[in-house]
């Protein structure tokens, strides 16, 4: 995987051809993803889960290269004092922290919040990718906007919350509750959703991508506008529940539940041709 990583970065600073502290900060950017990438994997991520998130958390090199030294700074620099860093190692990594800090990392970027309580609180637009998030307590929150990307969110509550157009991408969700909570054009992406509670939950236009759904009951929910993309519906149940305008995609739907459903022609034909039993639903 180290070689793999290694192309990702050849690839993104090829543009910038040879500059005066490549080595250095290719050497350093290199550690920094290795060890995002090990981190990932201890998350129960697969190999290649693990690798798209990291490269996904890279951010715009662009900006790394706006603060690099220019080789007028580098020969210009006067020698370090024996025993300290020499200045431009320190200069890469001074410019590395602070593209990271410029790349979208909030205060909760990276951090263990396990078990916390965040009820009520007002967290609109936040960033909480890489962070430890098991069992936190998100009940009736302003979320909306906000990233979850290879975040630990096992057995985490939503309840009531406001998650509209917040993403959630390569995370760990299982036995997270949703119940009553607006999902309303959030996505999910490479998540996995294993014992996940949906009770009453605003889903309309949600979009699930790449992520397993096997198990999870949507019974008597709601589902307009929502997207299932390379998902795996594995005996997920839909019973009674009202289906308009779904798109379905690579999806694996033959063993979901649909009875009791009520449907629209359109998701009636899609779930027909990937094999979905629905001899007791209802089409409108």
């Amino acid at each position: 995987m180290e070689d793999r990583l290694q192309q990702f970065l050849d690839k993104a600073f090829a543009p910038y051809g040879s500059f005066p502290s490549r080595e250095d900060v290719m050497k350093e950017l290199l550690a920094n993803l290795r060890e995002k990438y090990t981190d990932l994997l201890k998350q129960d991520m697969s190999d290649e889960e693990a690798y798209q998130a990291t490269i996904e958390s890279f951010g715009n090199v662009a900006e790394i290269m706006e603060q690099l030294p220019h080789e007028d700074q580098v020969t210009t620099t006067p020698p370090s004092a024996p025993g300290q860093e020499p200045s431009i190692r320190k200069s890469i990594k001074e410019t590395l922290k602070q593209a990271k800090a410029s790349i979208g990392f909030s205060k909760f970027g990276s951090t263990d919040l396990r078990q916390a309580d965040l009820s009520d609180s007002n967290l609109a637009n936040e960033d909480f990718s890489y962070s430890a998030l098991v069992a936190a307590v998100f009940n009736k929150s302003d979320l909306h906007g906000s990233v979850f990307r290879a975040s630990a969110l096992k057995d985490a509550s939503f309840i009531d919350a406001n998650l509209q157009n917040t993403t959630f991408a390569a995370s760990d969700l299982q036995g997270a509750n949703f119940s009553r909570a607006n999902l309303s054009g959030a996505k999910f992406d490479a998540s996995s959703f294993k014992n996940a509670t949906f009770n009453n939950t605003n889903l309309i236009g949600a979009e699930f991508r790449r992520s397993d759904l096997s198990g999870v009951s949507f019974d008597n929910q709601k589902l307009s506008g929502v997207t299932f993309r390379t998902t795996s519906l594995k005996k997920a149940s839909f019973r009674n529940a009202n289906l308009r305008n779904m798109t379905l995609h690579h999806s694996e739907a033959k063993h979901a539940i649909f009875d009791g459903a009520t449907m629209d022609k359109v998701t009636y034909a899609l779930l027909k041709s990937a094999g979905a039993t629905l001899e007791n639903v209802q089409i409108i």
